[in-house]
């Protein structure tokens, strides 16, 4: 058994009784947190120890919606609206191989465990004829790296041809995605306890999907034991496409369809009315809120607090890099914050509720809250120790608001159970220079296929 023991930092445990120590010592065994609190006399004589004074130990963070691949192709479309987006990027995506999608890979997740996530979904939907094992090449950078991986095998059957928005190219049919889906769930996915990667499957969205497709995905995952997952209620583009095509709102369009449940999460969830936000609630539906590409795109301010007071589960996403540039998972953090804030009053959101949704509520978001989210006995060692020593944060007496509201602090350390994946603000896995060169060769890659 391998020990560790974090000394002298304040903690945030997010744990059910929301326990806060100004300073205590976490003791963790193998992959598990065994102690909060303890003295001197539990921890082992052979325990790796680190010295927290300073610093504020929280749980990591986790990120609920993402797509790896756009890394390679930040700051395009920048000044468009979210259709006008999708239309001009499709194209460029059409060029996606493996070698761009693990340059893109390895960038992001650099990007997220620096930004204090220890554990991240990934939405790829596109899938090029030819293209090779995508995602295969992700869980291959997020293995490397260390993050804990929940990957969704995404999907498109609805292109131009026919109604949607990608074009030909990016699209199949849906009997090579159910294949293709039930695939990575045997190839991929573990169901047991602490399992570091787990598989969703995740048709895009009602605009680039047929009604088939997302009942015969749900059918599959429930019959094999996995998440749902989609875009939905991201714009009011979306609500006049659902009302037009269907004659309904995108969650009643997606509950006749069977998509709500404890089993689903929607992305964005912008543009629900009072109905749906209820309904959200009734079911146990989750949403993964991504306030900054929300705020690049446009797009709108979700209700996170009406979401909450419903009674649904919302976490935080960065989504895709293409819009969100910096993809930091605790920028999400204070932006949700933020626009709460901005919408609802000084009293909609606290700080503790924003830090929540991107650890507890992540946690429960991808069905992980027995097991990942807080600090407490018999949990997972997935924990950022954040340095508040400097500066920035001087004079802050709460560690929380110097977290949440401050200048994002550098991160002593980070585990993902019990295995360091960050030291002195690095990925430990990431080579910064080799990186760099590999990101801007892979866009420029893709850029030129793309004329």
């Amino acid at each position: 058994m391998t020990s560790i023991v974090v000394e002298n930092a304040a903690v945030v445990t997010m744990d059910a009784d929301g326990r806060e120590f100004a300073t205590a010592t976490v003791l963790v065994e193998d992959d598990r947190v065994t102690g909060v609190d303890v003295g001197a006399d539990a921890i082992p004589a052979d325990a790796a120890r680190f010295d927290g004074t300073g610093c504020l130990l929280t749980p990591g963070l986790v990120n609920t919606h993402h797509h790896l691949y756009q890394w390679i192709t930040r700051g395009l479309a920048a000044d468009h609206t979210l259709f006008q987006w999708l239309t001009t990027l499709y194209p460029v995506w059409a060029g996606i191989d493996v070698d761009g999608l693990h340059a893109g890979a390895r960038g992001a997740i650099t990007a997220l465990l620096e930004s204090g996530c220890t554990t991240t979904t990934d939405h790829h939907y596109v899938f090029p004829t030819g293209a090779g094992d995508l995602l295969g090449a992700e869980i291959d950078a997020a293995t490397t790296l260390g993050v804990r991986f929940h990957p969704t095998r995404g999907s498109m059957d609805l292109s131009e041809k026919d109604g949607g928005l990608p074009p030909d190219s990016v699209v199949q049919p849906i009997d090579a995605i159910l294949a293709d889906s039930a695939e990575a769930i045997d190839r991929w996915h573990d169901p047991s306890p602490g399992a570091l990667v787990q598989i969703a499957l995740a048709p895009c969205s009602p605009f680039s999907v047929t009604a088939d497709l997302l009942r015969e995905s749900a059918a599959l995952a429930r019959d094999r034991g996995v998440r749902l997952h989609t875009h939905l209620a991201e714009t009011r583009d979306e609500t006049d496409y659902c009302a037009d095509h269907f004659g309904c709102t995108p969650l009643q369009y997606m509950s006749d369809l069977g998509w709500t449940g404890p089993d689903v999460w929607f992305a964005h969830g912008i543009h629900f009315d009072d109905e749906s936000v209820a309904e959200l609630g009734r079911t146990g539906t989750a949403v993964a809120h991504c306030p900054t590409s929300n705020s690049r795109l446009g797009a709108g301010i979700a209700r996170t607090r009406d979401l909450l007071d419903a009674g649904a589960v919302v976490g935080l996403g960065v989504d895709g890099a293409a819009s969100n540039e910096s993809a930091r998972l605790l920028q999400e953090v204070t932006m949700a914050l933020m626009l709460a804030r901005a919408v609802g009053g000084p009293t909609s959101l606290s700080t503790r509720e924003a830090l929540r949704l991107a650890t507890v509520g992540g946690a429960r978001v991808l069905g992980r809250g027995d097991d990942l989210g807080s600090i407490a006995p018999g949990m997972l060692a997935d924990m950022v120790l954040w340095d508040l020593t400097g500066p920035a944060h001087a004079g802050i007496d709460d560690p929380v608001a110097a977290l949440v509201l401050g200048s994002p602090p550098p991160i002593r350390r980070s585990w993902v159970g019990g295995r360091t994946v960050v030291a002195d603000g690095r990925a430990i896995g990431s080579d910064a220079d080799e990186l760099a060169r590999d990101v801007a060769a892979a866009h420029r890659r893709l850029l030129d296929r793309a004329g």
